[in-house]
């Protein structure tokens, strides 16, 4: 499996979709995530105009499953509708292992902490049930997935989702007004829908194909 590249919680509210605000974090490691500090009056006024929370981790640690190594050392996180957040750092300082750890993969595990996303506890979910609540990772270098078309593939992946909310599955027609429109807003070629997912994809398709499956998934 490729390295992940990042972890985003984001609101539709476009063809496609938008977000208001940017904030940077320092590296993980032995460090907390925290954003900096605000006066009671500055804090409760961003609050009040802030989005819903949909992603909470606090004091998250974890391990490599297999060594007993500790990557993630009390990391504190909140992400809201509407907002990107960019956690940079060294190599080996977490990144990777923190997003790897909230999809649930299974080579490392949780220690301590907890993470709520759109208030439900992710550690007690399998990865495919993750999924299904909405998170959603990119990675560096998607994989290819021979024999699968994009079309067919994104349409199962939307009527999972219906059927997780108790919606009824888009047949084929119904779902092809509306992926068209999202392959139209980011100016990829209709014929990507009949391709093999990534299979002989430039590295600037696979990425526009990402953010296509992504903004299937916010529907």
């Amino acid at each position: 499996m490729a390295p992940p590249f990042a972890v985003a919680a984001v609101s539709s509210s476009s063809p496609l979709f938008s977000s208001s605000s940017h904030r940077r974090h320092p590296p993980l490691g032995s460090i907390s995530v925290r954003p900096r500090h605000r006066t009671a009056v500055a804090s409760a006024a961003a609050t009040e105009s802030a989005g819903k929370v949909l992603l909470e981790v606090h004091g998250l640690t974890a391990s490599v499953k297999e060594t007993g190594q500790q990557i993630l050392k009390g990391v504190d996180l909140t992400v809201r509708e509407g907002e990107v957040h960019a956690i940079m750092g060294k190599n080996g300082s977490g990144k990777s292992t923190l997003t790897k750890v909230l999809v649930g993969h299974p080579h490392y595990e949780v220690t301590g902490g907890t993470i709520l996303f759109k208030g439900e506890n992710l550690i007690d979910m399998e990865p495919e049930e993750r999924s299904l609540a909405g998170l959603f990772m990119s990675f560096q270098a998607p994989i290819e997935i021979p024999g699968v078309s994009n079309y067919d593939f994104l349409l199962m992946a939307i009527n999972a989702r219906r059927e997780k909310d108790g919606l009824p599955a888009l047949g084929p027609l119904e779902f092809y007004s509306v992926v068209s429109q999202k392959v139209e807003a980011l100016k990829m070629e209709p014929k990507i829908l009949d391709r093999n997912v990534n299979e002989g994809f430039s590295g600037g398709e696979r990425k526009r194909n990402e953010i296509l499956q992504l903004s299937v998934r916010l529907l």
